[in-house]
């Protein structure tokens, strides 16, 4: 398991260099790039730790209802997150707009159905499905999940921007710990995939 892990985790680290890497991002369509991103690590999950995503999943309509409310939860945090940062930095808001300027283009509601049915459950698969439940063989809590937080905010690192790398360091503590304790993966799908909708097109923060 460990190999596998590592050779999932460089895979993602080159996908998501690929695509953040200022000086290579501007060349390609951030979209087609992480909709790509998401279906090689939804194979690469499948492939190699098909049998821990499948006992991780299971249908609750409770666990679904945490899903809802939990990205709410985030989408909140990131609103306050994002007023505070803008009077604790000067450089805040210009780093968020460039965010949302590298996925602006596209139809929106194209964007919002990958989003919601490609890239959120395929990360949801990979980091919390396959990674955390690798990492969770070798580790207990709570290194199991500031392990794989890190790592999940380590491929942000190319992207050069502080604001993203904050953003996915809070992303990856509050899905890593929501799925420690409730062991549902269905309710982590959930969670990333409307959070991910709401954020970057339905209600974006910035």
């Amino acid at each position: 398991m460990t190999k596998r892990l590592v050779i999932a985790i460089v895979t993602a680290f080159a996908l998501w260099f690929v695509m953040f890497f200022p000086s290579i991002a501007g060349f390609i369509n951030f979209w087609y790039a992480m909709t790509f991103s998401a279906i090689v690590l939804t194979i690469l999950s499948l492939a190699m730790g098909k049998d821990l995503i499948v006992r991780s999943i299971r249908f609750s309509w409770k666990d679904i209802g945490i899903g809802v409310g939990s990205a709410a939860v985030l989408w909140g945090v990131f609103w306050l997150g994002n007023y505070f940062s803008n009077l604790l930095f000067d450089f805040a808001d210009a780093q968020v707009q460039s965010v949302y300027a590298i996925r602006s283009g596209g139809n929106q509601w194209l964007i919002a159905l990958a989003l919601l049915l490609v890239i959120g459950p395929a990360e949801s698969f990979f980091w919390q499905g396959f990674v955390q439940n690798a990492i969770a063989e070798k580790l207990r809590f709570p290194w199991v999940v500031i392990v794989t937080t890190l790592i999940y905010s380590a491929v942000h690192i190319p992207s050069l921007n502080f604001m993203l790398i904050m953003a996915a360091l809070v992303c990856g503590l509050f899905w890593c710990a929501l799925y420690y304790y409730n062991r549902n993966l269905l309710t982590i799908i959930v969670s990333h995939a409307l959070w991910d909708v709401s954020v970057f097109i339905l209600f974006p923060i910035s």
